[in-house]
């Protein structure tokens, strides 16, 4: 069984602005399986839904994102658990011990008021009852593993530089070695010598705690370097699914070809040419394939039919009409 099963699972934003009531369709009918001790990969444009998904895999989300439909099963040794079903208190124990998110813009979670020991005292105590007295010491032999002096800890979070910072974060996720982790933009405003050392970092936890990782980020080329398998996300919906090596050397979805692209690459002086026009509003979607106004290839029936995410190849999925999919149902 699959560490985490997502069926047809549908998120909105239900906003009521100036007596006109809207949904934002940021998650609409997502279905994906993630194997244990793997890094899947979440990608696209800012905007098309990246973050609500992860905030509901998380089980973090609050209104006015609220669920409409689908599952979000983990394999806890119980033949699965719905995380949506979970109350409160059963969430707690699930958090952190089995799996820990790393939200976007995570630099910035750290009370600015607060020393670094501080954080831990409270995440730890808030955690593991009866562990105070040798918290010190274990907070400081991680942080040491992941490259943080000791000095760290009687530090604000001001006083660090952000590659530390994030560190800092990703210390704070993995202490207690979850099965899961899910990290929302971990590279997101930090420079790339930096964002080298993060990427290097994650590797190194996933090979030596062999944890599962859910990484999302629009930078193609950290999922290049880091990811098992690949999602590419469009408009709230998953529209190419694959190993990483297949969807670089093959990619099935003209969306995934113009996201390739952009890719700079050394010695290549040739004009790089982005999806023509813009993504659409989520909350006026149009009918057919969603891609179907930007797309160079749109057929007649792009524009009337949504395409279903099927198997095009051996364990490549994709949505479109282009491969003789059938449309979504």
């Amino acid at each position: 069984m699959p560490l985490l099963r997502v069926e047809n699972l549908k998120a909105y934003y239900l906003v009521d602005l100036y007596g006109i009531k809207r949904a934002v369709r940021a998650v609409d009918g997502v279905s994906l399986q993630v194997e244990e001790n793997t890094i899947f990969g979440i990608a696209g444009e800012s905007g098309c839904g990246k973050t609500s998904l992860i905030k509901v895999l998380s089980a973090t989300f609050m209104p006015p994102l609220t669920i409409h439909g689908g599952k979000v099963i983990y394999d806890l040794g119980d033949g699965g658990t719905d995380v949506l079903a979970l109350d409160e208190e059963d969430l707690r124990k699930l958090r952190w011990e089995f799996l820990s998110y790393v939200p976007q813009g995570s630099m910035n979670v750290l009370n600015p008021v607060r020393r670094v020991r501080n954080t831990f005292r409270d995440f730890v105590g808030a955690h593991r009852v009866g562990t105070m007295r040798h918290f010190l010491a274990d907070v400081t032999e991680h942080l040491g593993h992941l490259g943080l002096p000791p000095e760290v800890l009687a530090a604000y979070p001001h006083q660090l530089s952000g590659g530390m910072r994030q560190r800092v974060t990703l210390a704070l996720a993995t202490i207690f070695k979850p099965r899961l982790i899910l990290a929302d933009e971990p590279t997101t405003a930090l420079d790339v010598v930096v964002q080298r050392g993060v990427v290097q970092l994650l590797k190194k936890l996933h090979a030596e705690q062999r944890n599962t990782l859910i990484l999302v980020t629009h930078d193609m080329a950290v999922h290049a370097n880091l990811a098992d398998r690949l999602a590419i996300m469009y408009a709230g919906q998953i529209v190419e699914e694959a190993s990483t090596a297949e969807v670089f050397g093959n990619p099935l979805h003209p969306y995934t070809s113009y996201l390739i692209g952009s890719l700079p690459r050394i010695g290549d002086k040739a004009y790089k040419v982005s999806a023509p026009g813009a993504p659409p509003s989520l909350a006026s979607l149009p009918e057919g394939c969603r891609f179907h106004p930007r797309c160079p290839h749109a057929m007649d029936v792009c524009r009337t039919e949504e395409p279903g995410l099927l198997d095009a190849a051996s364990g490549h999925n994709v949505a479109c009409f282009l491969h003789g999919q059938a449309r979504r149902g």
